[in-house]
């Protein structure tokens, strides 16, 4: 039930999520329409072929039928919203309904993070971390004005890491799998969902009460018992979801959509990753090759035009080595290693009932761990991608030690601000400055530690100066002119790129060290 507080922060949130209507909206606001077009005009045979517009569908078909039961509604609100051909269809009355979408769906994250209130006891910390998700700039930004739906999306997984903490290990994996035939992107955290499931749900271990008493052994038959029951409950998700199109003798042609890899190592802004470091370094050897003879000759001034920037296609290096897709997986999966090194730690050592307590949090921890090395080391990552660690990070708030504290302060300032280029218009300026500001003073004032420390009052004087550094970040690279940058009008956006993905790197460092070390 809700209460009456509950209430009075959804109406003020839906309030100021109001107010962002006339915003700018990005391609994206098109893609979603098209969408509803596809899935409202065309048989279900035709979804994944359909290519009248370049923003055909490409998420899986769990979101396809989303976007159908939406285009009932948007069918009756504008039939025009739906017509196919009605390429760029984007008046009055189109922009309403899909900005109501956006709200009406995001109740599923609202009502997500109340589980996850219950499952922290309902403690005024877990509501404070409970709040600042729901009104987080990432979701603000990317949602309610470039325009996507990432609350409904992080709504499921919350509801899925709620049900881990409540020991409802099944339910978890089963809505994770949901969540899976959603939106693909969450396979890179499958791999924490995976070893966690199979180490604290299938594998149910006995004390023995004979000698040596107190031994534990693998009881093979409630183990195979509780395997069959995931099994079942994954393999029935994913029927539903691909067996229509697996009896069409479309799964070649839905993979083809769903896993595109003619696009560059970098997106067109760099997300403030490893390779953003990579590409920047490349840039200042370039720099660096018009004094130094040897360095000249290393370069490949043939790649100039299209080295480093992101382009849709192959992303190539003047001086540095080209990246191809196999050295990023192969770097994804070293860099989550330590993911799967907090499951372990939590399965060994201490009672069975300190196991359970622990358990869920670790799982998180693992979950934040596996994010964050497919951000950092991943293929054509997108910068909006870093609401699948801030996501999960944000829900460890509700307990945290200092150093977690430290290490969410300074990624969610600069992972939130990596996303202002999104919004690169001048009435949004005020916007994300403002969100921006009021959200970081809100989570350094009001998150405390677990020794009852503030955020401010936990960072080092190094992280409180990197967090201050976005002030003339922002003052240089959104106020200045652009003829300040003379022939570098790339520099403002590798700026920000560079800049945040310093404290990226820092925070990941820092988080294995605090979940591992």
């Amino acid at each position: 039930m809700l209460g009456a507080k509950d209430i009075a922060f959804l109406l003020v949130g839906v309030g100021i999520k109001f107010l962002l209507w006339p915003a700018y909206h990005s391609t994206d606001f098109e893609v979603h329409r098209n969408w509803l077009a596809i899935t409202n005009s065309l048989p279900l045979s035709k979804w994944y072929y359909e290519s009248r517009s370049e923003w055909t569908l490409d998420y899986p078909p769990f979101f396809a039928w989303f976007e159908w039961a939406l285009s009932l509604a948007a069918q009756w609100w504008d039939p025009r919203i739906v017509q196919l051909d009605n390429l760029g269809y984007a008046t009055g009355s189109c922009v309403a309904f899909q900005r109501m979408t956006v709200m009406v769906s995001e109740l599923v994250l609202f009502s997500a993070l109340g589980q996850f209130v219950q499952a922290n006891g309902g403690t005024k910390q877990s509501k404070i971390a409970a709040a600042l998700m729901f009104l987080s700039p990432g979701f603000l930004f990317v949602d309610h004005v470039h325009f996507q739906y990432n609350g409904f999306l992080f709504g499921i997984l919350v509801y899925s890491l709620a049900f881990a903490m409540e020991g409802r290990d099944l339910l978890a994996g089963t809505t994770f799998a949901v969540l899976l035939c959603f939106k693909h992107i969450f396979m890179y955290i499958a791999p924490a969902y995976f070893i966690y499931l199979a180490v604290g749900y299938c594998a149910v271990f006995r004390t023995r009460r004979r000698q040596p008493a107190g031994r534990c052994d693998l009881d093979i038959g409630a183990s195979a018992q509780r395997l069959a029951k995931l099994g079942a409950a994954v393999v029935i998700v994913f029927a539903a979801a691909f067996g229509p199109f697996a009896a069409l003798g479309q799964l070649p042609q839905l993979a083809s959509r769903l896993f595109p890899f003619k696009r560059g190592l970098c997106h067109a802004y760099w997300a403030p990753n490893f390779w953003a470091l990579y590409a920047f370094t490349d840039r200042l050897l370039i720099l660096a090759s018009r004094f130094a003879p040897v360095l000249g000759h290393a370069t490949d001034m043939s790649s100039l035009t299209a080295s480093t920037r992101g382009l849709v296609g192959d992303t190539s290096f003047a001086v540095l080595p080209d990246i191809p897709p196999i050295a990023t997986f192969i770097a994804t999966l070293l860099a989550q290693i330590p993911a799967y090194a907090v499951l372990i730690r939590s399965s060994s050592g201490g009672s069975r009932s300190k196991k359970r307590r622990s358990g869920a949090q670790r799982f998180i921890q693992s979950v934040v761990l596996c994010a964050y090395a497919s951000y950092m080391f991943g293929w054509h990552v997108h910068e909006k991608a870093i609401l699948l660690i801030l996501a999960p990070l944000g829900l460890l708030t509700a307990a945290p030690t200092q150093g977690t504290l430290r290490m969410f302060a300074v990624l969610s300032t600069a992972g939130y601000y990596s996303l202002f280029p999104l919004l690169f218009g001048p009435q949004e300026l005020p916007i994300k400055a403002a969100v921006l500001l009021i959200w970081v003073l809100c989570a350094l004032t009001l998150l405390k530690s677990d020794q009852g420390l503030s955020t401010w009052r936990c960072l080092l004087q190094a992280e409180r100066l990197y967090v201050l550094g976005h002030i003339p970040l922002f003052i240089a690279t959104e106020l200045l002119p652009g003829c300040a940058f003379g022939r570098l009008q790339f520099l403002p956006l590798a700026l920000v790129s560079v800049y945040t993905a310093l404290g990226v790197t820092y925070s990941w460092l820092g988080l294995i060290h605090e979940f591992v070390l």
